[in-house]
């Protein structure tokens, strides 16, 4: 039998494996700048000529972009994998809002079972302070940044999960996910009760993850968006039958 040669992987491939795996794990992030080729030769202990190769494959492949001189900054649309006219035409119909919902009953629990399992205690930390966070727009009574400060809170977890397709899937539908949080917090702020109800349901939520308890948490991110379900549901049916009695008031 005639065996080939190995051969060794070029540097620059290597290096462009590990950056490519930073970007998937999150840890480089969209419009995040790269730190200087100085720092990061030093910290994959390589050459600049190395390091440069391999950011010139990766700004090939369209992951980054290089700004002169103001750096080199990880693609901003790198994320974007779904087509905008079918989100907006989803975020303005009540029944999109519906399927969307639905839909993050499913990757919710699956983020918050995986981060229960595999969350290092750095990333544990990160979902607790964006757990306070939420409490923290809630006072500025600014139903855009109580949205965003839930889906930073649900993009912790994400991270934590370990799992790359979640991540980027949830991150690619931001403006969906923010838009629907935020007409969810308008209509249940017509019943302010139901925000303390939604807090507990989060506490047991980041319970069951800090306490590495994976099936306990996707039950508890389960009741915690049934519950929303309901309540729309709820004020979607209160909504119609109001509707119902006016236009028969207006009859006569």
């Amino acid at each position: 039998m005639v065996h080939k040669p190995v051969k060794q992987a070029k540097l620059s491939d290597v290096i462009l494996a590990q950056l490519e795996e930073m970007i998937m794990a999150g840890n480089l992030k969209a419009g995040e700048k790269l730190p200087p080729e100085r720092e990061l030769a030093k910290q994959f202990e390589v050459s600049r000529p190395s390091l440069r190769e391999a950011i010139q494959k990766l700004e090939a492949k369209n992951l980054v972009i290089r700004k002169q001189g103001g750096g080199t900054f990880i693609a901003n649309d790198i994320t974007k994998g779904f087509s905008d006219p079918l989100f907006n035409l989803m975020s303005q119909n009540a029944e999109g809002q519906l399927d969307l919902l639905e839909f993050r009953l499913g990757v919710e629990g699956m983020a918050g079972y995986y981060a229960a399992m595999r969350g290092t205690q750095k990333e544990l930390d990160d979902i607790q302070i964006k757990f306070d966070a939420i409490d923290l727009a809630q006072l500025d009574n600014n139903v855009n940044l109580e949205a965003e400060a839930v889906f930073d809170f649900f993009i912790a977890i994400c991270v934590a999960s370990h799992n790359a397709v979640i991540l980027h899937l949830v991150r690619s539908m931001s403006e969906l996910f923010i838009e629907n949080l935020a007409q969810n917090i308008s209509l249940l702020a017509k019943r302010p009760e139901v925000f303390d109800k939604m807090h507990e349901y989060r506490k047991k939520l980041i319970k069951a993850i800090l306490a590495g308890k994976p099936q306990k948490a996707w039950s508890e991110s389960h009741n915690h968006l049934t519950f929303i379900e309901e309540e729309l549901l709820l004020q979607t049916q209160e909504h119609s039958s109001m509707q119902r009695s006016i236009r028969r008031m207006q009859r006569y």
